[in-house]
């Protein structure tokens, strides 16, 4: 089988695709799934150096986000409501590989049919996260202003999508003028800003008539230089350091504008509310349905020999929308080399 299979913590750009990894054995409460397409996150390139949380024992394989169909001769737990053959999506480590072993009970959804392998091998990590992120925690209202930082992004592109689905005014933030373009084109942004420029919160002040956005997201580490202009009673949702700095907050600001600072943190609802879990996924799946929303995929889909260039890109800051690799086609057993 091919993977990329971690031995010792090392930059991603070191790791190699191997063609002899053993298949994985699934354990009780899981099943086994053919993997046609994963997602890049930037996680994966922090878990590679031993600087992400999830730290699994070598050797490992990495990635953590794929769609496929459940393998032929996988075990089927009992309850388990997948078969074989069925179309499916989801999040579970090794996912940069031809198979994977995913608990089925909450980490795994089948795949809509109006919705291409590709499309789907994104969904079980950005998508959750910021529709939890903006309706359960910052309560974003119809008619409120919001920021998105790196708006461009993964998780970015998705929040602006469910913003406007929630009948917010988006202002999309990127470091940009072609990732702005991508966060009106594709994400249906109101409004765009250039954080790179100087003084850019007043145009953001501007557009909201002096009073500032009600809700701020930003997976990227910019919330000091967005609570210049938040609104009084405004929210600042905390989604990641994707810039690599934990933030240090001026919390005298928090105090003068009665600001609230709010948390996000998805994977953690599998221990601590996992029946919130598929709550969110019920509204999700019907939007997807009904196609208020889609997902973004990058313009270039990376194969599975090229795992390594695809996590550089995203590094550089070089994609928008969801990354994806390619494993395989349905009508064959891998993608051809050569």
């Amino acid at each position: 089988m091919r993977a990329y299979v971690v031995n010792k913590w090392d930059h991603p750009s070191q790791l190699k695709l191997v063609d002899d990894a053993p298949e994985p054995q699934a354990a009780a409460d899981e099943i086994v799934v053919d993997v046609y397409s994963s997602a890049l996150n930037f996680f994966d390139i922090l878990q590679a150096q031993g600087k992400y949380q999830i730290k699994p024992p070598f050797p490992f394989t990495l990635g953590a986000e794929f769609a496929g169909k459940v393998a032929k001769g996988s075990p089927i737990p009992k309850g388990c409501p997948y078969k074989p053959g069925d179309r499916v999506f989801g999040q579970a480590q090794g996912s940069f590989a031809d198979k994977v072993a995913v608990k089925w009970q909450l980490h795994v959804n089948r795949l809509p049919d109006n919705l291409t392998f590709d499309q789907g091998a994104g969904l079980h990590i950005t998508w959750p996260t910021s529709y939890e992120a903006l309706v359960s925690r910052a309560e974003l209202k119809p008619g409120e202003y919001i920021l998105i930082n790196a708006a461009a992004g993964g998780v970015g592109i998705v929040a602006v999508q469910l913003a406007k689905a929630l009948g917010a005014t988006v202002i999309a933030a990127a470091g940009s003028q072609s990732k702005l373009d991508i966060c009106k084109t594709y994400g249906g942004a109101d409004y765009t800003v250039n954080y790179t420029e100087k003084d850019w919160q007043k145009k953001v002040l501007q557009i909201t008539g002096g009073k500032g956005v009600d809700v701020v997201y930003d997976p990227v580490g910019r919330i000091a230089d967005s609570l210049k202009c938040i609104a009084f009673k405004g929210r600042a949702v905390v989604v990641g350091f994707a810039a690599g700095q934990i933030e240090k907050l001026p919390l005298n600001i928090v105090l003068l504008k009665n600001i609230s600072i709010i948390g996000i943190h998805w994977g953690l609802y599998a221990s601590k509310e996992p029946s919130r879990i598929s709550t969110v996924w019920e509204e999700l799946l019907g939007l997807f349905a009904s196609g208020r929303i889609k997902p973004i995929i990058y313009d270039k889909i990376f194969s599975l020999d090229e795992v390594t260039v695809g996590l550089d890109a995203l590094e550089r800051r070089q994609t928008w929308g969801k990354v994806i690799v390619h494993v395989k086609d349905e009508e064959q057993r891998t993608v051809a080399k050569l």
